[in-house]
């Protein structure tokens, strides 16, 4: 008798769900993709994303990396700075584990000079835009996945056995298969930190609000060297800046979210002004390149992570301050560990009904870890207490002398806690 083909179903089809998609299609499932926007509303949006090495390995397994190499601005050389302290630490390749050494090392020597370039970097950082025109063009072509854009789903229940078919609208596909009308086997939640799925299940929801809020904008800059990044920490706030190609840059400021607000109403060259009192000396901003943003930033945590036959993945289970751009890393590490389960539960090593329960224990230290950290360096950074001084000069003296201590740190700011690598 012939095995019936897993079916899950994605709500939210942004970058971690998008991905999500992908990876349970690689992983032998057939899967459903509904997101309220259309493909273009999907792909317009001003931001770039800082990519670590566990990213790179999801993009690699799911034969997305080559394909954004060319829109890859990586950084070689990461300066973290102490405004207050006046004190400087250097993060470089050399600082990356052996295995990610060893990696670069392997892929530059299949593909040359280029590939070397490409790869061996501390990070990454990756338009939207070019990210999910690629990831669209995957899930269409992918004959496992239907794709339904401009199309809400039904969350009366969101672990009904059944998805509901609604009536087709101008922007919904007419294309699904009969075997999409079969009972679902997973409900992945990818759709938000306001995620409607996840009220709907009534999952808990904590938050606890920071007194920064973040602003972005890309930049036109000079004086740095295009493949550096910079994390500035100052009492209002962390500070990052971002290659992004050529002389654009990413900029993510963090403060109080009142001053935010105010900068974000300025005109460009007030803007420019202020923001020329905050970069160090050797930066100049010349024009902005895009409009600046500004929001709320809060330590966001869903609880439990799972529920029956409904996993939440991306900012649907939890967000973290921007400092160290964990974010979207933090996010696409669900998406490994769920594709890992999937691909079990696809070959009978794993019962169907027992992967969101396994999921949700198996996303725990990694998230409370960076969670954690996260918080625990913007408060012993982000102030002006003279009790803490001592404390961040002797840290930043630590990471300065020993190499080991800054390869432990940024191997878990990399790949958490308890890394599970792939093969």
């Amino acid at each position: 008798m012939e095995t019936q083909q897993l079916q899950a179903r994605v709500h939210g089809a942004g970058p971690t769900g998008a991905l999500a998609a992908l990876a349970l299609a690689q992983a032998g499932w057939r899967v459903q993709l509904l997101d309220p926007l259309g493909a273009e509303a999907l792909r317009q949006r001003s931001r770039a994303y800082a990519l670590t090495h566990s990213s790179r390995e999801l993009l690699e397994g799911l034969d997305l990396w080559q394909p954004l190499a060319a829109h890859l601005a990586p950084f070689r050389r990461l300066e973290l700075c102490d405004r207050s302290l006046h004190r400087q630490v250097s993060f470089s390749t050399a600082d990356l584990g052996g295995a990610d050494r060893g990696a670069a090392d392997r892929r530059g020597a299949v593909r040359g000079t280029e590939g070397t370039t490409a790869d061996a970097a501390v990070g990454w950082v990756l338009q939207h835009g070019p990210l999910m025109a690629l990831l669209l063009e995957r899930l269409k072509a992918d004959p496992a996945i239907t794709l339904l854009l401009g199309e809400p789903p039904t969350l009366a229940d969101p672990r009904s056995q059944r998805p509901a078919i609604q009536q087709p609208t101008e922007q919904t596909p007419t294309n699904r298969r009969p075997e999409d009308q079969n009972p679902i086997d997973l409900v992945v939640a990818a759709d938000g930190s306001a995620s409607p799925t996840r009220r709907a299940a009534g999952l808990g929801w904590c938050s606890r609000p920071y007194r920064q809020g973040c602003l972005t904008v890309q930049v036109r800059l000079r004086g740095s060297d295009p493949d550096q990044a910079w994390e500035l920490f100052r009492p209002e706030g962390p500070f990052a800046v971002l290659p992004l190609g050529g002389d654009a840059w990413q900029l993510v400021w963090s403060a109080p979210l009142q001053r935010l607000r105010q900068l974000e109403a300025l005109d460009p060259v007030a803007f420019l002004d202020q923001l020329a009192g905050v970069l160090p000396e050797q930066l100049q901003a010349e024009a902005l390149l895009d409009q600046p943003r500004a929001w709320p930033v809060a330590l966001e945590l869903a609880w439990p992570l799972a529920s029956r036959q409904l996993v939440l993945v991306g900012e649907a289970a939890h967000r973290c301050h921007p400092v160290g751009g964990q974010g979207l890393n933090l996010c696409w590490r669900d998406v490994a560990l769920l594709q890992r389960l999937a691909a079990r539960a696809a070959t009978g090593r794993l019962r169907t009904a027992a992967l969101p329960r396994a999921y949700g224990w198996g996303r725990v230290p990694d998230l409370a870890a960076i969670l954690l950290a996260t918080d625990a360096l913007v408060r012993l950074f982000s102030n002006r207490s003279p009790l803490l001084l001592p404390l961040r000069r002797l840290a930043l003296a630590a990471l300065a002398r020993w190499a080991w201590l800054r390869r432990l740190s940024l191997a878990a700011m990399t790949y958490g806690p308890c890394p599970q690598r792939r093969s």
